[in-house]
């Protein structure tokens, strides 16, 4: 079994607070007995402990009682109330040159490729054309799904999240980036990415061989083992 670091307790820290206050407001969302309720909200204040104690390993100062309000305030009731990862939408959109879209986000000022959450009443394929044209101003067309990856265990998100990462092809438009959510847009080779631009260790290899016309299967994270505690293979 290999050796956990300092860093890869921490993102199990706080992958098991958000797995357990899951757990504890879905049991919420479905139980219409109050001591049950009683349980499940006392779970919720041990997850905000656990988160608690890993947002003080990252010099990140929030109070317990903090993230229980976030998490009662989203419980549902019945089949809304049963707590799952969101999901985000990614694009690698290629043009004629093998250049990559990319958008600077106006909030963080990082670049990366077109993003945004799913949105109810489309396919995860559409989602990707709808933001690809909202953010940047590009026409584009999906050909492939590259990977579906989990925000939490690539430690890009500190809740859960998952995001379904498409390969497309641009077909027209011109470069107009979104006046709220973006500062920058443009296309970049692979030796000419902007600084800083987020997460390209992981994803760059896979676009650019993507945008080569390379084969691809379409990836996912291996199963951990033992998959809940961590262990060999573990981040």
């Amino acid at each position: 079994m290999s050796e956990l670091g300092p860093q890869d307790f921490t993102r199990d820290l706080l992958r098991w607070s958000e797995a357990l206050a899951a757990i504890a407001r879905t049991g919420i969302g479905f139980t219409q007995n109050l001591y049950e309720r009683e349980r499940y909200e006392e779970v919720l204040h041990v997850a905000a402990d656990i988160k608690a104690a890993a947002d003080d390993a990252l010099d990140v100062r929030r109070e317990q009682d903090h993230f229980v309000q976030e998490w009662m305030e989203s419980i549902g009731e019945g089949v809304p109330g049963y707590v799952t990862p969101k999901v985000a939408i990614g694009a690698i959109v290629g043009n004629e040159a093998n250049e990559i879209l990319l958008v600077q986000r106006k909030d963080s000022g990082i670049w990366l490729y077109p993003t945004g959450w799913a949105d109810v009443g489309y396919s995860p394929a559409e989602v990707a054309l709808k933001e690809v044209h909202e953010e940047t101003g590009i026409e584009c067309e999906a050909v492939r799904l590259l990977g579906v990856v989990d925000g939490m265990r690539m430690g890009f998100s500190r809740f859960g999240m998952y995001m379904l990462l498409f390969h497309c092809r641009a077909t027209g438009g011109e470069l107009r980036g979104h006046p709220l959510e973006t500062s920058g847009v443009g296309w970049f080779s692979r030796d000419q990415l902007p600084h800083p631009t987020a997460g390209a260790q992981w994803w760059g290899p896979m676009a650019f061989n993507a945008l080569d016309g390379g084969a691809h299967t379409a990836t996912f994270d291996e199963p951990r083992a033992p998959i809940w505690r961590g262990g060999d293979g573990a981040a």
